[in-house]
């Protein structure tokens, strides 16, 4: 797509091609690009025989959630998350279920306009302990987010990246350097389904896992969305539980959630709670310790059990916290067994609220304060 007038934020990680071409290097995608051109993502473009971001400081809305929503179970429990997203994906899934933003073409409903400071002042003021780059994907934000983190960890808030993991190792390194949790979105586990549906590639993803696991302190974990006749099958299960069990270990969370008709994908049924149930006791069977499903009330199989000695110490009804048996620093009350985590003393009482907010009565506190 090519427009007269591109604006934007000085974009990192591109060079000059010899034919003229900018590439953008970002994600795997490596969209080449001519004056006034976009990347496939929309929100990244060649201006001024440079790459720009053009939703730097401008955001689709924000959002107070539990964190359990994100979805995480070993973050900071029962807390609220302040989220947010941009627009524009480097992924073109046809089962998208914020499709309205991560497809959006339209910069025009990126009304709730915030620079990094101020999303940090939002969240102090509203007790949120962690702030979250989700809806669409943050990797095709970078310079946005990572300026966001800066701001946050000023003030002793964490961060939380909600991504698809396709991104290249140079801007993986940055951008991951700055936040404290990860929740990545395995969208199958077959190059097939990757290629065909999402128009990506396996295994730049699962070297992303590989990434968090071995080279960075990042708090992590997975979710696979079951579509009924897509990525369900009990061999493809097996194979995914039991690559994270060999790779990545057996404490990492696996989520599985429930898919709903969306998008591009609305002759599919929804996810029955069978094939949830079923994709939880193969991941067992693989020796993980901690799986859970996820966009439904499923109590017995969406909470924390100890490995040690089998008993609750996390329950769940969807994002409700309904039980509590972690001590200090994270370990089970029952038998002392470590539960791998972020747990900061007992858990939050959030509970499942969702509360939008609009954050230009920050932005103007904030300004406020540096006159």
């Amino acid at each position: 797509m090519t427009e007269d007038l591109i604006e934007g934020f000085p974009g990192r990680y591109w060079h000059m091609l010899d034919d003229g071409r900018i590439q953008c290097d970002v994600c795997p995608r490596e969209c080449k690009l001519k004056e006034g051109q976009r990347g496939l993502c929309f929100v990244r473009a060649r201006a001024d025989d440079q790459i720009v971001l053009t939703t730097y400081g401008r955001s689709s809305g924000y959002c107070i959630d539990p964190i359990e929503k994100k979805p995480l179970n070993h973050f900071l429990p029962g807390t609220p998350v302040l989220s947010f997203g941009t627009a524009g994906c480097n992924l073109t899934c046809k089962f998208c279920q914020n499709w309205d933003i991560s497809k959006s073409r339209e910069m025009d409903r990126l009304m709730d306009q915030a620079m990094p400071e101020a999303i940090a002042e939002a969240a102090i003021k509203t007790g949120c302990r962690s702030v979250a780059f989700t809806y669409n994907d943050p990797v095709i934000f970078l310079e946005y987010a990572v300026d966001v983190a800066k701001a946050c960890h000023e003030r002793g808030i964490k961060t939380v990246a909600v991504s698809a993991g396709y991104i290249n190792p140079e801007a993986r390194q940055e951008f991951f350097s700055h936040m404290d949790a990860a929740n990545i979105d395995l969208k199958a586990f077959t190059q097939t389904f990757y290629k065909k549906i999402c128009t990506g590639d396996l295994d730049a993803v699962l070297d992303t896992l590989c990434y968090l696991k071995y080279e960075t302190d990042v708090w992590f974990e997975i979710t696979t969305l079951l579509i009924p006749g897509e990525n369900d099958g009990e061999e493809e299960l097996e194979a995914l539980s039991s690559w994270v069990a060999e790779n990545l270990g057996t404490d990492v969370p696996l989520h599985f959630s429930a898919f709903h008709p969306d998008y591009k994908m609305m002759d599919k049924p929804s996810t029955p709670l069978e094939t949830l149930v079923k994709a939880h006791r193969i991941a067992r069977e693989a020796g993980l310790h901690y799986v859970y499903t996820g966009n439904v009330h499923d109590e017995k199989h969406g909470s924390t059990y100890c490995p040690g000695c089998g008993e609750k110490v996390i329950g769940r009804d969807w994002y409700q916290l309904t039980h509590w048996s972690v001590g200090q620093g994270g370990h089970c009350t029952q038998c002392g067994t470590a539960i791998p985590g972020v747990f900061e003393g007992k858990a939050g009482n959030w509970g499942r609220r969702r509360r939008p907010i609009r954050l230009a009565e920050f932005a103007a506190h904030q300004s406020r304060r540096t006159q």
